[in-house]
């Protein structure tokens, strides 16, 4: 879950834009090939970023919270979205893929250790990942935490969201027959897989648009009308993980497991009044693990790119470039 949104007045924050001195198609298998790039500092500290969704995709701000002079920023889409292909393809496109993957690039990047920064999803293939591969991670950076958890999928598509946000809530749900209301992620699946493009593209947009239209504490509750094929890509490859609870062999997998990474250093940065990814997860997650630092910011919502988010987050990867 996750796309940029009022990014402007987040830029003060950033390190001005930069450029990949690398970008490369890495054939993954299965299929798919994924969009790599790297920015910043080729010697420097390697930081790699987990976007959102699933299928949200990286954007040029995302090189900006890192010291160009200390980090080597590296970024990729993962399967099925962004740069990656084959576009909005689900085949062979779960977790434990993304997970093989992150592996991959590691491997071909000669990194033997990330700082791991990632939101939303970002955050949930963050602490799945160090979870899976504790000795890979040096740090965790997550914001807007989201614990895959079937409690989580009912808040947002449940109707809790939709009690604060009743004029969008209405929107994405009067699109489905009364019939099918109990159960909107299956609902949306039905049609974001019907097999035809006119009608995939036009729940693809109603789907994102619910979700962007929470994503900043300073939303009017228009989530805009995103471009075709990008709603298509990012509604069909979020139900596809939601529909598989995240490809998790459990609810609560997670805090399950959060043990495995309870010697990583991690800072959590959460929105005060995230309607897309309540709080509490982050503070329960902060409570099981004894390294996080909890970082609440007061009159934030969910997206990355928030004033009080991008400037703590900023701050965040400077305070741990200054430990290096």
């Amino acid at each position: 879950m996750d796309k940029d949104l009022g990014q402007k007045r987040a830029v003060q924050y950033l390190y001005p834009p930069i450029d990949p001195f690398d970008q490369r198609m890495m054939d993954v298998g299965d299929g798919h090939t994924v969009y790599v790039e790297q920015c910043g500092n080729p010697d420097g500290v390697p930081v790699i970023v987990f976007h959102g969704g699933p299928g949200g995709g990286c954007s040029p701000s995302m090189r900006r919270y890192f010291d160009p002079r200390v980090y080597r920023i590296v970024l990729f889409d993962q399967r099925g979205c962004g740069r990656s292909r084959p576009h909005a393809s689900v085949t062979d496109n779960t977790t434990w893929d993304l997970v093989a993957d992150i592996e991959r690039i590691r491997t071909a990047l000669e990194v033997e250790r990330f700082i791991v920064f990632g939101g939303s999803w970002g955050a949930t293939l963050a602490l799945i990942y160090a979870i899976s591969h504790p000795e890979r991670v040096s740090h965790l950076v997550l914001r807007g935490v989201f614990l895959m958890t079937q409690g989580e999928l009912d808040w947002f598509y449940g109707g809790g969201a939709g009690r604060f946000w009743p004029e969008p809530w209405a929107r994405f749900v009067d699109l489905i027959p009364e019939d099918e209301q109990d159960d909107l992620i299956a609902a949306y699946h039905k049609r974001l897989f019907s097999g035809d493009l006119r009608i995939e593209t036009k729940y693809g947009r109603a789907w994102s648009a619910w979700e962007n239209a929470l994503a900043s504490v300073y939303s009017s509750g228009q989530g805009g009308e995103a471009p075709g094929d990008y709603a298509r890509a990012f509604a069909r490859l979020e139900n596809h993980y939601f529909t598989n609870a995240g490809f998790l062999d459990r609810d609560g997998w997670i805090l399950d497991n959060v043990d495995r990474i309870r010697d990583i250093p991690g800072v959590i940065v959460q929105g005060r009044y995230d309607m897309i990814c309540p709080p509490v997860r982050a503070w329960e997650l902060a409570r099981a693990w004894p390294n996080a630092d909890l970082r609440m910011i007061r009159n934030a919502g969910h997206a990355l790119s928030e004033p009080g988010i991008s400037a703590e987050l900023v701050r965040v990867m400077d305070q741990i470039a200054e430990t290096l």
